[in-house]
Parts: C-alpha cells; structure tokens; sequence
C-alpha cells in the first residue's frame, strides 16, 4: 500500500517558508499552552537556514520551549559541518535566544563512546516532541539514516529501546548521532522539508514500492501513515 502523506506544494521556497513558519508557530504556542513547555527537533542541511531564521522572529514563548537536533556530525560545534552551529547561527537569534538548547555533540572522542551521555541528555526533553522536522538527501536518507549504513538495522528498530544512537555513513563524512526511528515517531508532528525538482523526483520513488533499507525515508512515510501523515513542504 503506498504510504499517506500530506503534500504541500509551493511556487516559491519564500512562499513555503512563511506557511511552514506560521504552521510550526502555531503548533508550539499550543502546546506550551497545552502542558506549559513544548519541544522542537530541527535537522540540518542546507535548506532550513532560511526556515531557521524566519523562525526565530515569531512571538512564541521560547522561554517555554526546548529545541535538540535529528541528528549531528561527530565535530566540534563550532565546525562549519556542525548542525548545532547551525542551529546556534540562524535558529538561537533574536526572540528564539530564548529558547533551551540541547545539543547532540559531547566530549567523548567518538559518537560511539558518546552515545549513553547524549541519551541522558535528550532524555531531560519531554516527549513526544511537539514539532520534528525532517530533510531529505538524493540517496533517499533522512536524519542520519543512511542506506548501506551498519547499524541502521539496530538504528531503525522499533523495539530498541533506545532515543539515540551512533552511526557510520557509507557515502557521506563524519560519524554522526542520529535520533532513531522510535524517538522519530514519537512526535505530534513530522514535517519533511525540500526544495526542487530533483527532491520531488526522490520523494515519488520512495512513495513507490521497495525495501525500506534502500530509502530509509520510507521508515517513517511507511509507518507514520497509520497515524498522523507526514507533512512534505515543498518548493520548486
């Protein structure tokens, strides 16, 4: 059966940018409203920084709401690759100072070693987060779950029991940490955000029939459609 989502389709990414922002907005006022705090996990890349900074201008109580990453290369958070200096660069400005940040990325040599610490550490957020936003790359993976990859078998386990864990990319440089599959899904809301022509075409492959393993962004379109679809943003 193919996967259920919600597509949004946008003549512009500047179009896209002010829709998505008021949706994320609302969401996050609702759910301080709702239960006082409310929580956002952002990816990296390069298209959320536009995201990123129309965010941090809106009137939400970022007091109350704590902000952590999908996924994060195993570098200093000062490296350009970094997506906590990302985050810190476009996201953590202007009213969105505000906001608590927790950061994937500890003082452990290796994501491997640096995995029970950063579990800890996410642990303190409260779940499910309210917002999750994912990307998308031309190889089908999303957050740091990469075909090919060695633990993506143990990354994408339903019953692991675990919010985080290490990974090694095949195709791409630098550990990384990863949320898994589990703490993925365990969100009120998933936006996938891209842009292109080239996107949509990956997008209606991973619609398509075929191993999960091979696009692991079918994980979640497959297994979100029984619940609330996932929300695709995109733009030409």
């Amino acid at each position: 059966m193919k996967p259920k989502i919600d597509l949004y389709s946008f003549p512009d990414h500047e179009c896209l940018i002010n829709e998505l922002t008021h949706e994320i907005t609302e969401i996050l006022k609702s759910g301080v409203e709702q239960n006082r705090r409310a929580s956002l996990a952002v990816s990296g890349g390069r298209t959320p920084g536009v995201l990123f900074e129309a965010l941090s201008l809106t009137d939400i109580p970022w007091q109350n709401v704590d902000i952590t990453l999908v996924d994060e290369r195993w570098v200093d958070p000062t490296d350009s690759d970094s997506n906590e200096h990302l985050v810190r660069s476009h996201l953590l400005q202007n009213n969105a100072a505000a906001a608590h940040f927790t950061g994937m990325k500890n003082l452990a040599a290796t994501a491997g070693e640096g995995e029970s610490e950063c579990e800890k550490q996410l642990k303190k957020i409260s779940r499910p987060f309210d917002v999750l936003i994912l990307g998308m790359g031309n190889d089908g993976h999303t957050a740091s779950l990469f075909p090919g990859a060695e633990k993506l078998p143990q990354a994408t386990d339903m019953n692991s029991g675990k919010t985080c864990m290490a990974i090694a990319p095949l195709t791409a440089p630098h550990e990384r940490m990863t949320l898994t599959l589990p703490a993925i899904l365990e969100s009120r809301k998933i936006f996938l955000h891209i842009t292109g022509q080239g996107k949509k075409d990956v997008l209606d492959k991973a619609l398509a029939d075929g191993a999960a393993a091979d696009m692991p962004i079918r994980f979640i379109l497959r297994r979100t459609g029984h619940k609330l679809p996932v929300s695709v943003f995109w733009a030409k």
